[in-house]
């Protein structure tokens, strides 16, 4: 599926040319990668980055450059070469560490980096800076699960978009993964790195069921989401005097954070939209168990406590679900996994989808989006989203990693079929004043 596509009647992504990285030296032979049951209930859902490098940080960095340090740094972070297979044919899936690679795709683009942020401010077009190839039954066993996209811009300045299987692990651990690439080109990270396998957390049982899940047809090796609608994303940047103005306003004795205030706010917007009394929601935060750094760690899926918020809408504060979703959320992380445990419908494993079988709100405000460098500069700006969401939708919280005027705040992907994202911008703008 290739990146190149019109943008304001341009075609401006263009000399696109397709690669493999492998690591430097050979995996032990019959190397697996065992998918635990929160990596299962990830398998139709992918993380994108975008990070844009100004021309100073660029300027003179070849292909080769960039792809050099790729061999050393894969050698700790083997599993995301491998590939996916099935035991006995047609069991449950596991990766096989067969070295296969990550995808490198080269691309030009004929705007400046400033030009391209100005043209898609609040749009969905970094789509085309991340090359994404999904894993469907033609090509089950040989997609890549990473693809690393390098485009060039004609002032010099640099996108590195990444595409990542959820399946290999969370946010976290894909922002974690792509700024250690960082620190081995710039010769920063000791040898030899060997990373652990991530702890196993047992999370309580605080629920008796699992709502956060929506199981649906079986999809064999076809593994895309079937939406029913058609989805869009959008962008926006909450500048910190804009999330403080709406707590302004408020009762003084909420103690809410920006995530929970954006994520009430866009609640309390869509059942407006959506004309619903009542709703729950699923949020996804990261738990209070993880450790600090993840350095030492093989990517997983485990930094994240996943539940659910229920509430009336009906004249309920933004602040009160804003509370709600701090101090009410039911957890249903160790169900989820139990549900995931050798389910099946009618003779063929069961799949599910988490990210919009409810409305999802995902707070990755932890999450290192700045930690990529290339000579020691951070990007200009950079920025993280969920593909894969079902027909409700999703709204992704990362920390807003822009410069110049209005930096600060928060950067919110809002994931939803096309006609409510319009009908939620026009509410924020004309209820809200925030956009």
């Amino acid at each position: 599926m290739s990146p190149s596509s019109d943008l304001a009647g341009e075609n401006v992504i263009y000399d696109i040319k397709l690669s493999t990285v492998v690591p430097a030296s050979i995996t032990a032979e019959g190397k697996t990668r065992q998918l635990t049951n929160m990596d299962l209930a990830m398998k139709l859902h992918y993380i994108t980055t975008v990070h844009f490098f100004g021309r100073d940080a660029a300027e003179g960095l070849s292909i080769q450059d960039l792809k050099n340090p790729m061999f050393q740094w894969l050698q700790p972070y083997y599993p995301i070469c491998g590939r996916i297979r099935r035991h006995d044919g047609g069991g449950r899936p596991f990766i096989k560490c067969n070295d296969s690679g990550v995808r490198i795709v080269e691309a030009k683009c004929a705007k400046t980096v400033d030009e391209w942020l100005e043209t898609v401010n609040g749009g969905d077009h970094h789509r085309l800076l991340v090359y994404k190839q999904p894993l469907v039954a033609d090509n089950f066993g040989f997609t890549p699960l990473v693809f690393l996209q390098f485009t060039e811009f004609k002032c010099g300045g640099l996108c590195v978009g990444m595409s990542w299987a959820h399946i290999l692990g969370d946010a976290f651990s894909a922002t974690e993964c792509i700024n250690m690439w960082g620190k081995f080109m710039a010769n920063r990270t000791p040898a030899p790195h060997i990373l652990s396998t991530p702890p196993i957390i047992h999370h309580l049982e605080m629920a008796s069921s699992c709502r956060s899940l929506k199981l649906l047809d079986p999809l064999g090796d076809n593994w895309l989401t079937p939406n029913n609608l058609k989805m869009q994303m959008d962008t926006f940047h909450l500048t910190e005097k804009q999330l403080s103005d709406q707590l302004s306003g408020g009762n003084k004795n909420y103690k809410v954070k920006p995530f929970e205030l954006i994520s009430a706010i866009v609640w309390k917007s869509l059942a407006k939209i959506r004309d619903s009394c009542s709703m729950i929601v699923t949020v996804c935060k990261k738990g209070e168990f993880v450790q600090t750094s993840m350095e030492n760690e093989l990517p997983g899926n485990m930094h994240q406590v996943i539940g659910i918020v229920e509430a009336e809408m009906t004249g309920t504060d933004p602040l009160e679900l804003a509370e709600l979703i701090a101090g009410k959320l039911v957890d249903e992380t160790s169900m989820i996994e139990k549900r995931m445990e050798g389910g099946s419908v009618n003779g063929h494993p069961a799949d599910y989808i988490l990210y919009g079988a409810n409305l999802t709100f995902v707070n990755l405000e932890d999450v290192n989006l700045c930690g990529l460098k290339l000579r020691g500069q951070g990007p200009v700006f950079a920025n993280l989203s969920i593909g894969g969401v079902g027909d409700e939708g999703a709204v992704v919280v990362v920390p807003y990693s822009g410069q110049g005027n209005g930096s600060g705040g928060r950067t919110v992907n809002v994931i939803l079929p096309e006609p409510q994202l319009l009908q939620l911008k026009n509410e924020l703008r004309v209820e809200w004043g925030i956009l």
